[in-house]
């Protein structure tokens, strides 16, 4: 069965053919009030998959009502869709989060990484030594057509005594060249925030730090790194030409992300460096050849969605790109089978979050 796409064309402001904007997941739809947090992959056939959250009650968070988890795929490099179908319904006031997909390359085994909550906790309640958390994880060998049962790897995940809670992603797990997995995740302390001053701000300072999940054989067993040193939430990872592993990882305060490099797959960091400007939000990074390619919006009340592009190993970002001038939060990218880059991004004309969308960027759009 297939979606009906409503179509948005955004001209550039060079001679161009328009970018074609799709919606995969829209509000209302399925019964859900509303669908946020997009994940993309291309699976090993060439086929796209995309990952949302379906939020029944409200557009709020984890803990704040019912959520379960969906996919929709595209077997035409994203111009067509299936139809929305339930991945994981945790149960009733349960909610399913943060999806982040992850290909196997060596065994064409597509995986999907999730949280799930207990009713009425989220980030800033979940406690220590509690279930209020977990994080789960199931496969598929058909390329996204059917999935494994879920497997249960919260112990694996966070420190299940002295961490409130742990969140994937989302989006952004990779297979480095030497075939190990790594998956983005971030933790809470015990203490969600403090009052604190650092230079001239004052204020609740969010005390989540970012790290790896790490698994060197092939998603049997699965180690956490070291926590970064940068106050840190939301990232994803990008494997850099000299192998080590750079996370942009999303701030938890202050006006400008974090990037962060380890030389070991996680189990180090190096000295945290600044990241792109940008208010606190969810963004993507992807590798694309020989240059890295960034989508996040620009605009404060997370509007302008852009694209921008490394050449230098995420030193320097240039040839920035406008893909939508409206409302946009959250995005990830992959690589398509055909040459061209898709960003799956969430979208609104009239007001926040009313789609998430799919938009092909040919290789002459990059350029």
């Amino acid at each position: 069965m297939r979606l009906a796409a409503l179509c948005v064309l955004t001209l550039p402001l060079f001679a161009q053919a328009p970018l074609v904007h799709t919606d995969v997941f829209r509000a209302g739809a399925g019964g859900y009030h509303s669908y946020r947090i997009p994940a993309l992959v291309t699976a090993a056939n060439g086929h796209l998959v995309a990952f949302a959250e379906a939020r029944r009650d409200n557009r709020g968070d984890p803990g704040l009502g019912d959520i379960d988890l969906v996919v929709a795929r595209s077997t035409d490099q994203g111009r067509t869709w299936t139809k929305a179908e339930l991945l994981d319904d945790p149960g009733e006031k349960w909610s399913a989060s943060n999806p982040t997909p992850l290909l196997d390359r060596s065994n064409g085994r597509l995986w999907i990484f999730y949280n799930r909550w207990q009713p009425g906790y989220g980030t800033d309640k979940s406690q220590p030594g509690q279930p209020h958390n977990q994080m789960w994880a199931r496969s598929s060998d058909d390329h996204g057509v059917t999935w494994s049962a879920p497997r249960d790897l919260t112990r694996d995940s966070r420190e299940y005594d002295h961490w409130g809670a742990m969140f994937l992603g989302p989006g952004g797990a990779i297979q480095t060249k030497s075939g190990q997995l790594l998956i983005p995740a971030s933790m809470k302390a015990d203490l969600f925030s403090a009052q604190a001053t650092i230079g001239s701000f004052t204020g609740s300072l969010g005390l989540m730090r970012a790290y790896i999940l790490a698994s060197d054989d092939h998603g049997q067993t699965w180690k956490r790194g070291a926590l970064v040193p940068a106050l840190t939430n939301e990232n994803q990872l990008v494997e850099l030409a000299d192998g080590n592993i750079l996370m942009d990882a999303r701030q938890n305060n202050g006006d400008h992300r974090w990037f962060l490099t380890s030389p070991d797959g996680g189990k180090s960091w190096l000295r945290p460096r600044r990241g792109i400007a940008v208010s606190p939000v969810a963004t993507a990074i992807e590798r694309y050849g020989k240059r890295l390619l960034w989508t996040g919006p620009t605009l404060n009340n997370r509007q302008n969605l852009v694209v921008r592009s490394s050449f230098d190993e995420g030193q320097t970002w240039i040839q920035e790109r406008v893909l939508y001038g409206g409302f946009a939060a959250y995005s990830d990218l992959a690589v398509l089978s055909d040459g061209a880059a898709g960003v799956l991004w969430e979208r609104g004309a009239t007001e926040p979050y009313q789609a998430i969308t799919f938009t092909r960027l040919p290789p002459a759009f990059l350029e």
